[in-house]
């Protein structure tokens, strides 16, 4: 899959992805644009970090968050065995798609439902993509509200909460309006049977 054109990255961007690394690096939670709407992240492999994110959006352990990637690489070295229909369904995608695969491994244990999947998402969206690519692993994404409340579409929309609950939070893309949507969700199991979730 050729990766889509990523928009010139400025100093204030480089800034921002270079303190929201060291935050996640150190275990901590941060506020970021995505794909889709704003989320509240993490580093994906670790439990702690997961677990913080769970009290900040008062929600239950038992509903699993997604994760983020940057690429085909960092997807194929989360998910050992990728059923070849996924390939397709990244390729074809016009709009966000997270996809729910059978047996990650080194992600955090709070991300996999009690069926041992978990969601995973190819972003394609210039601060995430970035922020994966120089963490070098997957960063956990979910909607930057608290359980029940309605996705933040645009900063603005954040509850002050969330914002003053999280060790750091993204500059860039706080002007920006979005009409944004959560992803599709798809969940993929062995022998490429498939079963949309949202």
């Amino acid at each position: 899959m050729e990766k889509r054109h990523l928009p010139r990255l400025t100093n204030d961007f480089q800034a921002d992805i270079k303190n929201a690394t060291d935050v996640l690096r150190k275990g901590g939670i941060i506020l970021y644009p995505t794909d889709t709407v704003w989320g509240i992240g993490c580093d994906a492999t670790n439990e702690d970090a997961v677990r913080k994110i769970f009290q900040i959006k008062q929600r239950e352990d038992s509903k699993s968050m997604l994760s983020l990637v940057d690429s085909l690489a960092m997807l194929e070295r989360t998910v050992s065995d990728i059923p070849e229909v996924a390939y397709d369904l990244i390729e074809a995608a016009v709009h966000p798609i997270t996809i729910v695969y059978d047996n990650p491994t080194g992600l955090a244990k709070s991300l996999l439902a009690p069926d041992g999947s978990a969601g995973i998402r190819i972003t394609s969206e210039s601060f995430s993509n970035e922020l994966c690519r120089r963490l070098g692993k997957p960063v956990v994404s979910t909607s930057a509200n608290l359980s029940g409340m309605a996705s933040s579409t645009d900063f603005a929309s954040i509850d002050g909460r969330i914002i003053d609950s999280v060790d750091y939070a993204v500059h860039y893309g706080r002007d920006m309006g979005k009409d944004a949507h959560p992803s599709s969700v798809i969940k993929l199991s062995a022998g490429g049977l498939f079963k949309v979730l949202r």
